[in-house]
């Protein structure tokens, strides 16, 4: 049988790769993070001068209908407010209601790819997170973006010093992490988890539209991938550049999904630093030559087909995804628009 991928099995083979680059689309929605209910208690709401805390609404939610069937859907944001938490019985009890929860979708692989041969290959792909050639980033990129990183390097990993062998692509994702968690906020799913187990006790069929993918010889695909120069320059750059310029509308973006300000969500404007990182990895011939580079338009078409089945199909579905799926000219939202459903905005 296919396994599904979460971020609870990093690290496991090249597989794990695309998890980690596909954020949008891999994992900001999968189960199996702790609940807001199993942390320390919060206090009642206030205001913090930089971060909300305490009980929030989250964001509306968008409605989406053709004849009687309708499909509510959330968009989920991350990253959030460290010590907030979503106040979410109207939502859960809109799941509960549903026939159908429909989830963000995700990558399935092929039994080639099991839980044990996937600890073996361990090793390689920690060889595939360094540079070709043990080359350090002080050799590999010009010596202006050196120097940027450095200086932010100092800040958010002092103690870091094997960094400074990985590529620029997994260098600025390690930086990312570690700066938004200085900053306040937090990567934790809070959503999903509770969405789930809310479906599962009112005995909601949960459904996670998937891309099924099968690497071939994911030893060989690994020592490939450990050798081949990334075009991950730009990756690298766009996240200093957003860690120089946007650490703090971030945190007014985690604000806004935890009051539930959607039009300030939709205004501020953001660097971001994803498609590069994706197009680095998806665009080598490692991968390139196996299929992969399609993967964002292939995770956004199986959604929709499911969309599409279950607003035809049941009276009530309820659905979440990431944000940034669901806003913007290109987004979810908009693809359903265009095939003629009715579509209801959040105030």
């Amino acid at each position: 049988m296919p396994r599904k991928l979460t971020t609870t099995m990093r690290p496991m083979a090249l597989v794990l790769l695309l998890s980690c680059l596909l954020p949008g689309i891999l994992a900001a929605d999968t189960p199996g993070q702790s609940l807001p209910s199993e942390r320390e208690p919060l206090q009642t709401t206030v205001l913090d001068e930089v971060l909300v805390t305490g009980d929030q609404p989250g964001p509306g939610l968008w409605r989406i209908s053709r004849g009687e069937n309708t499909m509510w859907l959330l968009g989920n944001q991350s990253p959030l407010p460290r010590r907030m938490r979503w106040r979410s019985d109207e939502v859960l009890a809109l799941v509960a209601s549903s026939q159908l929860v429909l989830a963000s979708p995700t990558l399935t692989f092929g039994s080639d790819i099991g839980r044990i041969r996937g600890l073996l290959l361990v090793p390689a792909l920690l060889g595939a997170r360094r540079n070709p050639d043990q080359a350090s980033l002080a050799e590999v990129l010009p010596e202006e973006t050196y120097q940027r990183w450095s200086a932010l390097k100092r800040r958010y990993l002092p103690r870091n010093r094997g960094v400074e062998k990985w590529r620029p692509l997994f260098a600025a994702q390690k930086l990312y992490e570690a700066a938004v968690e200085d900053s306040g906020l937090r990567f934790d799913n809070i959503v999903w988890p509770l969405v789930e187990k809310a479906a599962k006790r009112a005995r909601v069929e949960v459904i996670v539209p998937a891309v099924s993918v099968r690497i071939e010889a994911p030893r060989a695909a690994i020592k490939d991938f450990a050798k081949t120069s990334l075009d991950d320059l730009a990756c690298l750059e766009l996240t200093l550049e957003r860690l120089e310029t946007d650490l703090e509308s971030m945190r007014d973006r985690a604000n806004a999904w935890a009051v539930g300000d959607v039009a300030l969500l939709r205004d501020l404007p953001f660097i971001d630093q994803g498609p590069a990182c994706i197009d680095a990895v998806l665009q080598s011939s490692v991968l390139s030559e196996r299929g992969f580079a399609d993967l964002p338009q292939q995770a956004k078409t199986v959604w929709l087909e499911a969309a599409e089945k279950a607003l035809e199909e049941n009276s009530q579905t309820f659905a979440v995804l990431p944000m940034r799926l669901v806003l913007g000219d290109d987004g979810f939202v908009a693809a359903l628009r265009e095939r003629g459903y009715h579509v209801e905005a959040p105030l």
